[in-house]
């Protein structure tokens, strides 16, 4: 609660700051703001609390998940080098956008209650509908904006009218009480349980999952890329931070309701995200479709529901968050310098930037789930999970997509090692370039020893 209160006065101070004549000043301004809501944000770790009369609960699980979300957004804004040098650009309105959409995100992981759940997510939605559509001489901005506005729209419709339902099988807004009153079975099942589908295909469309995919490849490629990894990551957190708030509080007792369903679109994201990721040509738009894969693991741990659930979501988002952000942060680097985004862009770069190739080769290796990184041991806690509740007819797909999704990773680390391409000197900023080398140091060290969060959740 204190970190959202924080970070709400911190956008509004940025965007104050906005008429200083020089930028240079905004970014330690900035990361000074989050670095203070990260602090404060653990100052509630071993003491859960209610706030508002219970509209906001605040546990363990949405501190480790807030952790997550604030310690993105440390990594992202340095990486905001192209509009610092850019005196035209509006970097105060930028950076207070993305601050208020961690608040957003952050209300997503901490909601107990259904009303509260709908603003976090409108307002971290409309944030990014801003964000994506931000560089106005682009056309390709311009479509992802209005492709995401229109199809947010009809996802946000969608969800009220579940939780309208909810309200109407429940009588309550409030996600204890709905979770009692749907195991004790004495609401109107019927109601209840076309509200529950809604509420999750509201929520699945957050995510990217498969069929409610479609937005996602348009809208990553056309947003400027600082923004994608704000979408890749921050959303995707709060995304599943909330599903899975919402199975274990709400709609576990009535399991067999969407478990079935749920286990389709679970696969039908694998098959798709990683099978249609293998004919892309355009950098971006394979993470993407990888991004849309990511979420099919993660709804693994979802269809586990087991205590090793949160841990296994937990650890894999963290893992997932901190590869994207270094590969994308490459991949901005690189195409800003070459004026491209296919794969060609990254032919020779082993050579010509062996720092950079190293950092895109240690995080490409950590997406596809290779050893000793971290992305292998998210992929091994959520098959772990979903191992032990005998979910072994997703788990085969599930370990197959995983060997697909090697072959389309491997192909920027071939481009760069294999392939010659042209020697362009890329110039970045000491915090961008920090930003990349802990990304690649904290893949590997929590690829080596992923025993730090073993016990980050009781």
């Amino acid at each position: 609660m204190n970190s959202i209160i924080f970070l709400s006065v911190f956008g509004i101070v940025i965007l104050f700051l906005g008429f200083l004549k020089n930028k240079q000043t905004l970014l330690p301004i900035a990361l000074t703001f989050v670095f203070a809501a990260l602090a404060i944000n653990f100052t509630d770790w071993n003491h859960p609390k209610n706030y508002f009369g219970g509209m906001l609960k605040v546990d363990d699980a949405s501190v480790a998940f807030t952790g997550i979300i604030l310690l993105t957004v440390l990594l992202i804004l340095p990486l905001s080098q192209k509009y610092i040098r850019n005196k035209d650009s509006h970097l105060a309105e930028y950076y207070a956008l993305m601050l208020f959409a961690a608040v957003g995100a952050i209300m997503m992981v901490s909601f107990g209650n259904m009303i509260m759940l709908f603003l976090g997510l409108e307002i971290l939605s409309i944030s990014m509908y801003i964000l994506a559509g931000s560089d106005q001489r682009n056309l390709k901005s311009n479509e992802a904006a209005l492709k995401y506005f229109l199809m947010g729209a009809f996802a946000t419709g969608i969800l009220l009218f579940g939780i309208a339902l909810i309200y109407g099988g429940t009588g309550s807004f409030d996600t204890h009480i709905i979770g009692n009153i749907i195991s004790s079975t004495t609401g109107n099942k019927a109601i209840i349980a076309v509200g529950t589908l809604l509420i999750l295909i509201g929520m699945l469309f957050k995510v990217s999952a498969a069929p409610f995919h479609f937005w996602t490849p348009d809208v990553y490629e056309g947003t400027p890329t600082l923004f994608t990894i704000y979408m890749s990551t921050i959303v995707k957190t709060a995304g599943f931070a909330a599903l899975l708030r919402l199975i274990t509080l709400c709609f576990s007792g009535i399991q067999d309701t969407w478990v079935i369903i749920l286990a389709c679109i679970c696969v039908l994201t694998l098959l798709i995200g990683n099978v249609t990721a293998t004919f892309q040509q355009n950098t971006k738009r394979m993470m993407a479709y990888s991004s849309i894969s990511h979420a099919g693991y993660m709804l693994i741990a979802l269809l586990a529901l087991s205590g090793f659930s949160q841990k296994a979501i937990l650890f894999y988002s963290l893992a997932y968050s901190i590869a994207s952000v270094g590969a994308f942060g490459v991949l901005m680097a690189v195409s800003d310098a070459k004026g491209s985004e296919n794969f060609e862009a990254f032919n020779g770069l082993g050579k010509s930037n062996p720092s950079l190739a190293f950092v895109m080769t240690i995080c490409s290796l950590s997406l596809a789930g290779i050893p000793l990184t971290a992305g292998f041991f998210g992929k091994f806690f959520v098959f772990v999970s979903a191992f032990q509740q005998n979910l072994v007819w997703v788990l085969i797909p599930a370990i197959l997509m995983t060997a697909v999704g090697v072959y389309y990773y491997f192909k920027v680390i071939i481009a760069m090692y294999m392939k010659s391409g042209d020697n362009i000197e890329i110039d970045l900023s000491p915090a961008y370039q920090l930003v990349l080398v802990i990304t690649s140091v904290a893949t590997l060290v929590l690829g080596i020893m992923p025993q730090i969060f073993s016990e980050i959740l009781k």
